[in-house]
């Protein structure tokens, strides 16, 4: 058995099953959305960086944020793009291999920076007084370094299990991008340690940090309920509204595809939902906050009212 495996150099990525006049229909489609996904998250991060303003700890995540949303559309729509317009969807064992580990890097990088921020916004609220002290700059870059370190090696460890596989066909991908679960799909031995694995890495950066994020916003609710005037209680709530949006999609989905169990509709889903978190997701995050955002709409005033003289 052994003797007739051949090593597998490259997989095709079969994507969404479409007429060649829809596939060039969702490549205009996507195409626009990704452009202003990229402008969007590029004025947030242009105008943190500008604007005195907005130098505090929740534009300094919220920065980070625009960076992970940046580059994981470009990480995996590029491609999708490609094949949409092509018949060659093929791509190299060592592209599919990286593509896998990018996206879980920047996936699990920004679940940790939402919890950051959402720790940010439970200071805010909860401890203002002794909000400059607790939230310092230090204390910032220390959990915006840490995101990336564990989103960095997190993914790592998946990679290190997948390349232990041996890939001896069939190598069409069922998804539009290297996927780890439908990469896993083709692997030629018992895949149940990186399930194991996948299911614990799950639970520590889904679970684990949906429910600081929960604790987080108990608390936070507690504490506004308790403000006895009306516009205090609105003032407090908008300041962490728009975040509380953000989480409520990324988490959302995140768990309906790592966490539901398999099903005969799922993969298509899976793919739907990935979808939204590659082209849908990084274009409302900057759009969210800065529709609902006080200081971003002014310094985006400000910077057109200096282009217009």
């Amino acid at each position: 058995m052994k003797g007739n495996r051949s090593r597998v150099t490259e997989f095709v990525l079969l994507g969404f099953q479409l007429s060649s006049e829809m596939e060039l229909l969702f490549f205009w489609v996507f195409s626009l959305l990704y452009t202003f996904s990229l402008l969007a998250n590029g004025m947030i991060f242009a105008l943190i960086s500008l604007d005195q303003r907005l130098h505090t700890p929740m534009y300094f995540f919220l920065s980070h944020l625009a960076i992970i949303d940046m580059s994981y559309a470009s990480n995996n729509v590029p491609k999708m793009l490609a094949n949409l317009v092509t018949h060659n969807r093929a791509i190299s064992f060592v592209s599919c291999v990286m593509q896998t580990f990018l996206y879980l890097n920047f996936a699990a990088t920004e679940c940790l920076i939402l919890v950051a921020m959402s720790y940010d916004r439970y200071v805010a609220i909860c401890h203002p007084l002794h909000y400059t002290v607790i939230m310092s700059w230090t204390v910032c870059t220390v959990l915006a370094t840490t995101s990336w370190l564990c989103g960095f090696f997190l993914p790592l460890i998946h990679v290190l299990l997948l390349l232990r596989l041996p890939f001896c066909g069939p190598r069409e991908v069922n998804h539009f991008f290297c996927e780890l679960l439908s990469v896993l799909e083709l692997a030629c031995a018992n895949t149940w340690i990186n399930e194991a694995v996948i299911f614990a890495a799950s639970v520590f950066i889904l679970v684990g940090p949906l429910c600081l994020v929960l604790v987080s916003y108990t608390s936070i609710l507690w504490t506004i309920l308790k403000i006895q005037s009306g516009e205090g209680r609105r003032k407090a709530f908008s300041t962490c509204s728009s975040h509380l949006c953000v989480v409520g999609f990324f988490f959302g989905i995140a768990v309906a595809i790592y966490m539901v169990p398999e099903s005969t509709q799922k993969k298509e889903q899976e793919k739907i939902l990935s979808l939204f978190y590659s082209l849908f997701n990084p274009l409302l995050n900057p759009l969210i906050y800065s529709l609902r955002n006080v200081q971003v709409k002014d310094a985006l005033c400000k910077v057109f009212r200096v282009r217009s003289r």
